[in-house]
């Protein structure tokens, strides 16, 4: 493939957990990386193989100068620190299609669970009923019905939904925010899940090769195609912080997540109040069926927990090798 012939992607949170993953992978296939971000010099810093296009996503000019000449928009962008998702997420959404409808592009969106309410549990499959009990699941619900909208107007779709996601660039999750610290070793892991109920996980570089291998069968795919990952199944809600022990190499203590700090600290702190939202997730199982996904791709792309576990906590300074990571609150991850 030649530099000119080279396809060209615009991901849109490349310095987040998903989009950064996913345009890493991009580059590694070959493919020439734009990244729009509000501050262009701090992001090439870290990802200096990219190219970086001063813009914000909600700036509809921005987003429609960046898309000149590209074939896909991985939209995996947020508001830092989940400030005014419900004002924010639908105008950047609506930008990408705009974008996406005028160079004749597709997008590619995480998806998440979400969309979905206790009556589609405990399995979920692509065409479930949509009935979500949280603000920002209604949300959801509302961008995939505009890009399933724009679908049957000349836009391409690809959704991946997936359960919880954890992996190195995953600041903002469960996994780093709840159930070990950044910074410091494990000394005690503290799980959201309860005894005998299983919870459904995503390793982010999995979901992002899940992504680009639909991308890669694009000519293929219905032009409104959702697909869902299985991930890792704790099938008991004990097997991730077992597999944490087991990581880090020593016993340590499992603790309850303490859920009664979070209504207390969730007026003040944002991420507290998307956990109280979230906390249905946790109190039954809900599984994703990939049969869909099994029967377009032949397998799930699927990392060991263990391996995907120690690079997780590498990445987040809890073994050596890895670096510090910055405050969760200023990276722009999928929630």
């Amino acid at each position: 493939m030649t530099e000119q012939n080279k396809q060209v992607a615009l991901v849109l949170g490349a310095s987040g957990g998903i989009g950064g993953e996913v345009a890493r992978k991009l580059a590694a296939r070959g493919w020439r990386v734009r990244a729009l971000n509000r501050d262009v010099s701090r992001a090439r810093s870290k990802a200096p193989t990219f190219q970086w296009i001063q813009g914000d996503a909600m700036n509809a000019a921005d987003l429609m100068a960046a898309a000149q000449g590209v074939s896909l928009i991985i939209h995996a962008v947020n508001p830092p620190g989940y400030r005014d998702w419900e004002k924010l997420v639908l105008p950047m959404l609506d930008n990408a299609i705009a974008a996406a409808r005028s160079v004749g592009a597709r997008i590619v969106l995480p998806g998440t669970v979400y969309n979905f309410g206790p009556d589609a549990f405990p399995m979920l499959r692509e065409n479930s009923p949509q009935h979500p009990v949280t603000k920002k699941g209604a949300i959801r619900v509302e961008m995939e019905r505009r890009l399933e909208v724009a679908s049957r107007t000349g836009v391409p779709v690809i959704i991946v939904r997936a359960g919880d996601f954890f992996g190195p660039g995953a600041a903002s999750s469960w996994f780093s925010q709840g159930m070990v610290t950044p910074g410091k070793p494990v000394q005690t892991i503290k799980n959201p899940a309860r005894r005998g109920i299983g919870h459904q996980w995503a390793y982010l570089p999995d979901v992002a090769e899940t992504m680009i291998r639909l991308v890669e069968r694009g000519d293929r795919l219905p032009s409104f195609a959702v697909y869902h990952m299985d991930g890792f199944w704790d099938a008991d809600g004990g097997q991730m912080a077992a597999a944490i022990e087991r990581v880090a190499g020593k016993e340590i203590k499992t603790r309850t997540f303490p859920w009664w700090i979070v209504p207390l600290s969730a007026p003040f702190i944002t991420f507290m109040r998307e956990l109280k939202e979230m906390r249905y997730l946790w109190r039954e199982p809900l599984r994703m069926s990939n049969e869909r996904l099994v029967a377009e791709l032949g397998s799930e792309p699927h990392t060991a927990i263990d391996e995907a576990v120690r690079a997780s906590l590498v990445s987040l300074g809890c073994l050596p090798g890895g670096p510090q990571i910055e405050a969760a609150a200023s990276v722009q991850a999928v929630l």
